[in-house]
């Protein structure tokens, strides 16, 4: 009888736990499973995305992610720009033209040796100490020494033009040229386009970020075989920016006429994404715009603006590329 009851008891208990209802345990699951979602809204309030009624993205960031990436606001300057136009162009390698200066300063220094000889043969000729083939050898010489001095400036003109040919201290300009102090940039206007009037200058840009003012020295010999372009060659005393023959370059040529007006954006306020350049405009409730902006003129310290920006917006000007990542995270959300 004893046996009989054990086995109902034993029985009745192992019924019980395999007969537990499921929400005995979905309870504890579920209040794991609640933790996540808070979490993951913590992260999200961190930052979130919204766009205003022009389409721009906008990012809202509370203080404390503003204070972890170092954000600083300044407020963008009014500044003023000589109108400019933007073109492309190489490094000019200057061993062909210390080539052909050299063989000029040879020919003509030949031309003067033998001019010389044929002044000395008339000398003597002229009181019959020296022979008529003599004199006419003399003659010849003479002749075919200036035939090819003449035939190499023509060629330095035709190739170089006029203000690079007839430098007034040609010893000068080659060391100058030769030792990289100063180089030669020629640059290329776009396809089909002509200007009435010579630039005034140019700010001359590497793809390294070398930049430096340029002196206009005359109009390119010739247009370009690939852009079919005018060019303008123009001369930079390199001093701390380093430019070698062969590298591509961005001119900025300055142009007679009315100054454009614009702001100057630092350079460590632009990022880039999408293939163009953008900036945070910082708004009054911890919101960051991003705007588009034109990068078509290098400024001393930045890029001169005409659109996009106005004078005294708030800017980041130092964080905006944390700010661009803060941006991608909360629009792909926290890693799993």
């Amino acid at each position: 009888m004893k046996r009989t009851i054990f086995r109902s008891l034993f029985v009745a208990v192992v019924l019980g736990v395999v007969l537990q209802p499921a929400g005995a345990h979905a309870d504890k699951d579920d209040t794991k499973a609640e933790a996540k979602p808070d979490e993951k809204k913590d992260a999200s309030e961190e930052s979130h995305l919204k766009r205003d009624a022009n389409g721009n993205v906008v990012v809202i960031l509370n203080d404390e992610t503003q204070k972890r990436i170092a954000l600083k606001i300044e407020p963008l300057a009014a500044a003023q720009m000589t109108p400019e136009l933007k073109a492309y162009g190489r490094v000019v390698d200057p061993a062909p033209l210390a080539a052909l200066m050299t063989e000029l300063a040879a020919a003509q220094a030949s031309y003067t040796a033998s001019s010389n000889e044929l002044a000395r043969l008339k000398t003597l000729a002229g009181s019959g100490n020296a022979s008529a083939r003599a004199l006419e050898n003399a003659e010849a010489a003479a002749l075919r020494d200036q035939l090819t001095v003449q035939s190499t400036r023509d060629k330095l003109l035709l190739t170089w033009g006029r203000e690079i040919t007839e430098q007034s201290d040609v010893p000068a300009f080659l060391k100058a040229l030769t030792s990289l102090d100063t180089v030669l940039v020629r640059v290329d206007l776009p396809a089909g386009r002509r200007l009435e009037t010579p630039p005034t200058s140019a700010r001359v840009m590497s793809l390294s970020g070398n930049s430096a003012e340029a002196e206009l020295l005359g109009v390119a010999m010739g247009v370009d075989p690939q852009t079919q372009g005018q060019g303008y060659i123009f001369q930079i005393k390199t001093n701390n920016a380093r430019f070698l023959p062969g590298e591509a370059v961005t001119g900025h040529l300055k142009l007679p006429g009315e100054p454009l007006a614009g702001v100057v954006i630092p350079r460590d306020a632009v990022v880039r994404a999408e293939g163009r350049g953008w900036v945070y405009v910082a708004g009054d409730k911890n919101d960051f715009t991003r705007k588009e902006i034109a990068l078509d003129h290098v400024a001393e310290n930045g890029w001169f603006v005409t659109n996009g920006v106005a004078a005294n917006e708030p800017v980041v000007v130092s964080g905006a590329q944390a700010l661009l990542s803060e941006e991608q995270k909360a629009a792909y959300g926290p890693p799993d």
